[in-house]
């Protein structure tokens, strides 16, 4: 990155990756603003794309009803474009508060490469979560409000469809809660090799029976919507992860739907879940995902890696076809 040039009403120029209409996206110069006495200047070391999300907003199909509910913390621009859209950074506090200068810090920003954040929204990293793996902060606190909406009790049987990031993290969850019993699930049988890294039992769908308490669906295809409802034993719950931008989904709502006494839950992370509100706030939530971070296990997760100058490329293919690929990881 070239000398950035100082006044005293600026911090410098940085760059940021920008999707400037749907389908195509552009590295471009931005100014970063003065940093005022209760903010930091933080410089980028990873940013991660949130797959299905980021996708959708690359290629422009963020319905019209959603462009204010679906806008990120510090998103600049507009839907469908341009707009400077993520909320998965991790960096290093280079100005600010003496107590955080130095400090390894997750913040919902977008990919660029410096920036001005207050600095309640600059979240310390524990010291023995490593930097590079802190880019699966946002997914595993939207997993974290999934299995808080699915509220699995002891001896429930518990299947996860769809083996994405978010997918995965939900089934790494259940797998450490005593009396639940977890199956993960993905029409890519490569995904087993993930679950057993996680230490979670696999299926591909069509080995599964029909006797789930709690289907969680996390696959973003309505196939997988609709296989959820057979997975499904009576009185169960299928609690939906997906969202399908403006996508319309048919279900099979006739049938033996209304007999079994299905319910389909909706899940979002936007939003602390009735049941703990009392007690859990966005902060403190954001701080357990942070801790759980810990464990090593969770670095198979992040299946790719590439260069800040190469995410227009990267978005491009992975807002066509993906392949394998479950977190990547942008590198500074």
């Amino acid at each position: 990155m070239p000398t950035e040039q100082m006044s005293a009403s600026t911090s410098g120029t940085a760059r940021a990756f920008w999707v400037a209409s749907p389908g195509h996206g552009e590295i471009r110069p931005v100014t970063v603003r003065a940093r005022g006495d209760d903010e930091v200047l933080v410089r980028t070391l990873y940013t991660g794309v949130s797959r299905g999300t980021e996708s959708l907003v690359f290629a422009g199909r963020v319905p019209e009803s959603e462009h204010q509910r679906m806008r990120a913390p510090f998103q600049d621009g507009q839907f469908p474009g341009p707009v400077k859209y993520g909320y998965i950074n991790v960096g290093v506090v280079e100005a600010g508060p003496e107590a955080m200068i130095g400090r390894r810090v997750f913040s919902l920003y977008p990919h660029q490469t410096r920036f001005v954040i207050p600095a309640a929204a600059a979240h310390v990293l524990p010291d023995d979560v490593p930097s590079a793996r802190a880019v699966l902060t946002a997914n595993l606190e939207t997993a974290i409000n999934g299995v808080w909406d699915a509220a699995p009790r002891g001896g429930n049987r518990v299947i996860v469809l769809g083996a994405g990031t978010v997918g995965c993290l939900v089934a790494w969850l259940l797998g450490s809660m005593n009396g639940v019993s977890c199956t993960l699930s993905d029409v890519n049988p490569r995904r087993a090799a993930v679950a057993k890294a996680l230490g979670v039992e696999f299926a591909e769908p069509g080995e599964l029976e029909s006797d789930a308490d709690v289907v969680i669906h996390a696959s973003g295809s309505p196939a997988g919507l609709i296989r959820a409802l057979d997975l499904a034993a009576p009185d169960a719950t299928i609690l939906e992860m997906s969202w399908y931008g403006e996508q319309m989904v048919s279900l099979p709502l006739g049938g033996a739907f209304h007999s079994r006494r299905l319910t389909i839950k909706s899940s979002q992370v936007g939003s602390i879940p009735p049941g703990k509100r009392g007690r859990w706030t966005f902060e403190t939530r954001l701080q357990l995902a942070l801790r759980l971070l810990s464990d090593p296990s969770l670095d198979v997760l992040i299946t790719a890696e590439s260069g800040f100058d190469e995410m227009p490329a990267v978005m491009a293919s992975l807002a066509t076809a993906g392949g394998d690929t479950l977190c990547h990881r942008i590198r500074y």
